[in-house]
């Protein structure tokens, strides 16, 4: 067990005070901190005494990772854990399947599209389902609103620009009508687009005052107007779940489901892939036809990952193999040891921890395990701890 050195990334969406609250850094941060990454994804791997997590587990790959990963995943940790925290919106985006991304990543080299190209959809080949578990108050659109509730949000705006739009929505054909609505006016020419949208923007004020998922999303649409007024994708938030997560309570983000973070901190665990898709709401590559091919237009009723106790812990169920992630609430000396046949990273959210004799733990820090590690005692500060558990 050795301590791990996460990599912070400095997206302009991110927080200047979230993660450094959490470490106990001086606030605000000069630049927007938005994710600290662990794990050994090749764009930025987390370190070990200066070495890369990824040389780490090349140079020894068996006992890295262990033979069960090494038969599933060949010689890669499948999983990427973080922190992130955002105060303003990610882009619309949606990730591919497993198929869908090997089928792309071949296309996209047989295209000769080069491998650093900003216009690249594929990466590699490998899907990217996603699990996030709040750590604040968290907001987040996340897939397609069931029809019966867009009608009564396009029915409380009362906005005659959208009537000809509402009237493409057919209960009896509920995925092909939202395919169809969402390809129209991510596509539709900016100028009207700029035109409904303000129409929209006029009808949807008078509800922002509403205390119901009604004057939430209308807040949410508002909000989202101000920062992004002519971009293509504000429109499709009036079809997307509006979630607002309380600490503990988790998402689980499927292949094909349109989602956007909006604003919060969580520890989110994903496949090891680099493949989004984006729809809007960001100056990055947008590509229309390819992201509308690989979305799941299916209407998401319940958005929320479920989880399990699991001992003293909490396990968050993901239907994926790539990762498992659990949080364990340990009281002041309290210890646990955590043992496993595959490869961990531990890590602290609050208070503190000693693992084993030579690392300690405060918030925002965290433990690489590899698979040939034995059983890892940890055992609570004088605080009590948090810590987040993530294997494959």
């Amino acid at each position: 067990m050795q301590k791990l050195e996460g990599k912070l990334r400095a997206y302009p969406w991110g927080s200047h005070t979230l993660l450094a609250e959490l470490r106990g850094l001086e606030t605000p941060a000069a630049t927007p901190e938005a994710e600290l990454w662990f794990g050994a994804h090749p764009s930025a791997p987390s370190t070990i005494g200066g070495v890369g997590l990824d040389e780490i587990i090349a140079a020894d790959p068996d006992a890295a990772l262990g033979p069960r990963v090494r038969e599933i995943f060949g010689d890669r940790l499948p999983f990427l854990l973080k922190l992130l925290a955002a105060d303003e919106p990610l882009s619309i985006q949606a990730h591919p399947s497993a198929e869908q991304a090997s089928e792309g990543f071949r296309r996209e080299n047989a295209a000769g599209v080069p491998s650093d190209s900003p216009r690249r959809n594929y990466r590699d080949d490998h899907h990217k389902p996603e699990l996030l578990v709040a750590l604040t108050e968290f907001h987040a659109l996340v897939g397609f609103r069931p029809y019966e509730k867009t009608r009564q949000l396009f029915d409380a705006l009362a906005c005659p620009a959208l009537d000809h739009y509402a009237a493409m929505i057919d209960p009896t054909r509920e995925e092909a009508s939202l395919r169809a609505l969402f390809t129209t006016w991510i596509s539709i020419p900016s100028a009207q687009r700029e035109t409904l949208v303000a129409e929209v923007s006029d009808c949807a004020r008078p509800l922002a005052a509403d205390q119901t998922w009604i004057g939430r999303t209308a807040r949410n649409f508002l909000s989202i107007v101000e920062q992004y007024p002519k971009d293509a994708g504000v429109l499709a938030v009036l079809l997307l779940n509006h979630v607002a997560m309380v600490p503990g309570q988790a998402l689980f983000i499927a292949a094909g489901q349109l989602h956007a973070y909006l604003r919060g901190m969580g520890v989110e665990i994903m496949a090891n892939s680099d493949n989004v898709l984006r729809g809007g709401l960001t100056p990055k590559h947008v590509d229309v036809p390819e992201l509308v091919r690989i979305l799941d237009f299916g209407p998401l009723e319940e958005p929320f990952a479920s989880s399990v106790d699991d001992g003293d812990a909490r396990r968050f169920e993901a239907p994926c193999a790539d990762f498992v992630l659990r949080r364990h609430t340990l009281a002041a000396g309290r210890e646990h040891s955590f043992a496993s046949d595959g490869p961990a990273i531990l890590l602290c959210t609050s208070g503190s921890c000693a693992c084993g004799a030579a690392i300690e733990l405060s918030p925002g820090e965290a433990a690489w395990i590899p698979a040939s590690e034995p059983a890892v005692a940890v055992a609570a500060g004088s605080e009590g701890c948090e810590v987040f558990y993530a294997t494959a």
